[in-house]
């Protein structure tokens, strides 16, 4: 059983920042991760009129649940460990040389270059519209929101999953990402606030734009 329970969206910045400083803590404490999914066009689907907004904002969300359709696969024939390379492979692309124009514009060519590079079967690539995977990403999905409540977003984090210490919260949301000893006082930080008994919000709006050193 895995430490802590990881669920993301490939397109969200904040995901993919918090989503390194959880790569980095898991190499210092040797901490194991399960990389599981939440949909942002499924978690939103109810509140969004995406006939009304700019095209872009649509054309996001379903690039995130394209990227998860390819990555459920991957989990199926490669397990844990082919999630997180995936995810690796399209956040980097999507958020530190923000190639999601490219992508895109050529979605499952895109997709093949990132998995051939990242040394994994190109063919996965062809899952991006596969709907027999939504099943299983609406149900992840709907975990995710069952164990912090509605009205969140990406990322949510579960400590100690399936333990009687289990706790959840969504975030935390950073700008930037930690390493090393600051970003084990984070995480001690934010487990104890999660996992403090009746502690529900910790919450304020201002944000320095995303850096993804």
């Amino acid at each position: 059983m895995a430490d802590v329970d990881f669920f993301f969206d490939p397109v969200c910045p904040w995901a993919w920042i918090t989503s390194r400083w959880v790569r980095e803590v898991e190499s210092i404490r040797s901490y194991s991760v399960d990389w599981r999914f939440i949909s942002l066009r499924f978690l939103n689907e109810e509140k969004m009129d995406y006939d009304s907004m700019p095209a872009g904002h649509r054309d996001v969300h379903f690039a995130g649940t394209e990227c998860l359709r390819v990555a459920a696969h991957a989990r199926a024939v490669g397990g844990n460990d082919a999630v997180a390379r995936i995810y690796t492979a399209i956040g980097t692309s999507f958020h530190n040389r923000a190639e999601r124009e490219a992508y895109l514009s050529d979605k499952q060519g895109r997709i093949r270059a990132l998995l051939t590079a990242e040394g994994l079967p190109g063919e996965w690539a062809a899952q991006f519209d596969n709907e027999e995977h939504d099943g299983l990403i609406r149900s992840e999905t709907a975990l995710a929101l069952a164990r912090t409540g509605k009205d969140v977003g990406t990322p949510i984090i579960t400590f100690h999953p399936g333990t009687d210490a289990e706790a959840s919260f969504f975030g935390p949301v950073i700008s930037s990402i930690p390493r090393g000893g600051d970003a084990v006082r984070l995480w001690d930080a934010i487990e104890t606030i999660a996992t403090t008994s009746g502690m529900a919000e910790l919450k304020r709006s201002l944000r320095t734009r995303p850096s993804f050193d």
